[in-house]
């Protein structure tokens, strides 16, 4: 019962912590980027972004196909597309 309990707290965190980090999308809007300055940004969010995930599918010890799916919807999430 204190497991689930526990699960379930860690849970709660996991995910507001998802909720108030701003996209990728977000920042540019808010920096009122466009053309060929918003494509530089959004590269960069992106590929910083799919680092950051490839670093948390690590420390989940993800592999194959669970690593890429998790990889996959972390970075569209963090990008905000």
């Amino acid at each position: 019962m204190k497991r689930l309990a526990l699960a379930i707290v860690l849970f709660i965190f996991a995910i507001s912590g998802a909720i108030a980090d701003p996209t990728c999308h977000d920042k540019a809007t808010d920096k009122k980027l466009s053309g060929a300055a918003l494509n530089s940004f959004m590269a960069k969010c992106a590929k910083d972004a799919t680092a950051a995930c490839d670093k948390t599918a690590a420390d989940k010890k993800l592999s194959g196909a669970a690593k890429n799916s998790f990889t996959t919807k972390c970075v569209k999430d963090a990008t905000g597309a």
